[in-house]
């Protein structure tokens, strides 16, 4: 009779693990795109528990900034531009204070007083001819960064120019994919993705052990990859006009508009930028695609942990500093 020995039948117990987890996601529909969820849970119910509150988030995050809703504060801030101040909560704040900052970084090329442009220009296949200098210097003059003032004291917001708006639409999927993160980590989820219609940001590893791989779709085949990059902490964005643009004398214009000038972006295919959060990796890709190839890459070169993928208008492809990439 062989005896066994009850310590390491206890010790065995306790290395094989009962169940082995897996990867669970759910897509929804926020801020006006789509949002895919993926966790990596134990079992199905504990996945929809952390599911339902990284929506949750993204819906608190979606009332929070939304200019479509009259009853939020960014609504408010921009019904009393050029009137008043308006007094807002600690949370949007500060992203607006990041989206200044964000703004002298990128000399303007960034600005979420973008809102107040008037749209002119059409990506639908409708328009046949350039708009006037007057119409395009028109449309950008209650934009500007600088005529939004900001008091620390009274956490207020004022917009100096009447009709002037803000909108978080070139950082608020960002914003949300990253404060959905932060939620979930705090609730011990230990792995997974919040990609908001292409603003993806990531933790951890896959059940399997192996990390997380993004592919950079090429803009002159869909169908194929430009490169496939691991990307295990940290947030990927890209930026493309392969989809959304106007050919106009010769000249492939993209729906990215420069805020300074009103002149959609010419020259670049798609940016893709990896950055710590989405919020920053967000507002950069469409920054590098207003600054151009030359000085987007030398203004990323210049950011710690922040790195970029350019794709020009002839296919070719230019990274940042630090990155390497295995093209496909």
């Amino acid at each position: 009779m062989v005896k066994l020995n009850s310590s390491l039948i206890i010790l065995m117990f306790f290395i094989v693990p009962l169940t082995a987890q897996q990867t669970f996601q759910r897509n929804v529909k926020r801020m006006g795109s789509g949002f895919q969820i993926t966790v990596v849970a134990n079992d199905s119910l504990e996945a929809k528990t952390y599911i339902d509150l990284a929506i949750s988030e993204i819906t608190r995050i979606e009332k929070l900034i939304s200019s479509w809703d009259p009853k939020s504060e960014t609504s408010e801030i921009n019904q009393n531009a050029g009137i008043k101040s308006v007094r807002v909560s600690e949370e949007l704040f500060e992203l607006i204070d990041r989206a200044i900052k964000l703004s002298g970084i990128t000399d303007g090329a960034f600005d979420i007083s973008y809102a107040s442009m008037d749209k002119i220009w059409k990506f639908d296949g409708s328009m046949k001819t350039m708009p006037n200098t007057k119409e395009i210097e028109s449309s950008v003059a209650k934009v500007g960064f600088r005529n939004i003032i900001l008091d620390t004291k009274n956490r207020s917001v004022f917009l100096k120019k009447k009709g002037m708006k803000i909108g978080f639409g070139a950082i608020g999927k960002g914003y949300a994919a990253d404060m959905a993160k932060s939620l979930l980590l705090e609730n011990g989820v230990q792995a997974g993705i919040i990609n908001a219609s292409g603003d993806m940001n990531t933790w951890g590893r896959q059940p399997n052990g192996n990390e997380w791989t993004v592919a950079i779709t090429n803009p002159l085949n869909k169908t194929k990859a430009a490169a496939i990059l691991p990307i295990t902490n940290g947030a990927v964005v890209t930026s493309g006009n392969y989809e959304k643009f106007v050919r106009l004398n010769g000249i492939r214009y993209a729906h990215i508009i420069d805020p300074r000038t009103g002149y959609p972006a010419t020259g670049i295919l798609s940016v893709t930028v990896f950055a710590p959060k989405a919020e920053l990796a967000d507002a950069l890709a469409t920054s590098v695609f207003v600054m151009g190839k030359e000085t987007g890459l030398n203004r990323i070169n210049q950011l710690p942990q922040v790195e970029c993928i350019i794709i020009d208008e002839n296919g070719k492809v230019f990274t940042s500093h630090n990155i390497e990439i295995d093209r496909l």
